[in-house]
C-alpha cells in the first residue's frame, strides 16, 4: 500500500476511530486528503491520499490493530520477512497479538507487544 519500502522503516500508518466520516472530512479539510474504499474482513476501511500519495488508512474501531476505548493511530514497521522476524521478536521477548496473516493487495501483516508492553505492527508488503 505504501509503495517501495526498507526493512525496519515505517511503512503504514491507520486511524481507528468511531466515526471515520468525521475523520475524513476533518483530513480532507485540513490536509486535503482524498479517500478511497478498501474491503477489510472487520468492516469498512479507507486508503487515504495525498498528492496521488498513499499515506495511510482509516477504518471503525472492529478494523484497528489493538482493541482500545478510544480512537488512535497505530504505526507499521516493513520487514523483510514477517514470519522469520515474529519468530525473532518472541524470542526477544516480544508478546504476539495477531499472527502474521495475509491481507490481499497490502502483503502479510502482524501485531505485536515488544518488551517494554508497546504495540506494533510489523508487515511485509506486497511486491
Amino acid at each position: 500500500m505504501a509503495g517501495e519500502r526498507q526493512h525496519g522503516t515505517f511503512a503504514w500508518n491507520e486511524l481507528a476511530t468511531d466515526d471515520p466520516d468525521r475523520a475524513m472530512d476533518f483530513f480532507r479539510k485540513t490536509l486535503g486528503w482524498t479517500f478511497e474504499e478498501f474491503s477489510l474482513e472487520d468492516g469498512p476501511y479507507w486508503v487515504a491520499s495525498a498528492n496521488g500519495a498513499l499515506v495511510g488508512g482509516l477504518g471503525n474501531m472492529a478494523t484497528g490493530a489493538v482493541a482500545a476505548a478510544d480512537p488512535y493511530w497505530f504505526a507499521f514497521i516493513e520487514v523483510d520477512d514477517i514470519d522469520r522476524r515474529i519468530e525473532m521478536a518472541r524470542a526477544e521477548g516480544a508478546v504476539i497479538l495477531r499472527q502474521p496473516h495475509d491481507v490481499p493487495g497490502v502483503g502479510r501483516v502482524a501485531v505485536l507487544r515488544d518488551p517494554t508492553g508497546a504495540a506494533i505492527g510489523w508487515m511485509t508488503g506486497a511486491t
